[in-house]
């Protein structure tokens, strides 16, 4: 079995994955497929002091499948709904090399796991809640672990470092 990677519909993506995998059941080709794939990351965001996490798909409009592709299997693919082609060229699909595929699985791993915060050290922030609301400065540091940000606010005409929650901050 070899990995491709197929172009979805946006949006279309787990739907595309359940519905391979159901037609595959119902004509008894498991021993075809193997895995499907819609990378996805978790990402904390905040909104109105809620904190939430969220799954975000890598690859916007893509699936890997890894499969024996043989012409029935192929075209049940691309015969499924929101399906418009497997990446590669026009004749035949080329699948992913072993280094792909190994990046791919580093990605889709442990590291996916982890919660990524939204907020990234240069950028202007808004302070929503607390003693420093309305304020506004530059974050300087963020800690993913207790979900905190180091923010420099100009307080009096010199910039003061506050430590800051994701939920009391919103991008300016």
């Amino acid at each position: 079995m070899q990995w491709y990677v197929v172009h979805t519909l946006t949006g279309k993506e787990n739907g595309v994955k359940a519905a391979i995998e159901k037609t595959v059941a119902a004509n008894d080709w498991d021993h075809l497929l193997g895995r499907i794939l819609v990378p996805t990351e978790t990402e904390i965001r905040s909104s109105g002091g809620q904190r939430r996490e969220i799954q975000r798909k890598l690859y916007p409009g893509y699936i890997i499948i890894q499969a024996e592709l043989t012409n029935d299997m192929r075209h049940l693919i691309q015969r499924t709904p929101a399906v418009t082609h497997f990446v590669g060229s026009s004749d035949s699909p080329v699948p992913l090399t072993e280094d792909e595929v190994a990046d791919i699985m580093a990605t889709v791993g442990e590291e996916s796991r982890k919660p990524k915060a939204i907020w990234e050290t240069g950028q202007a922030v808004r302070v929503t809640e607390g003693p420093f609301a309305e304020f506004s400065g530059k974050i300087t540091e963020v800690n993913i672990e207790h979900e905190t940000v180091k923010v420099l606010i100009t307080i009096f005409g010199r910039e003061t470092p506050v430590e800051l929650d994701f939920t009391q901050i919103e991008k300016l």
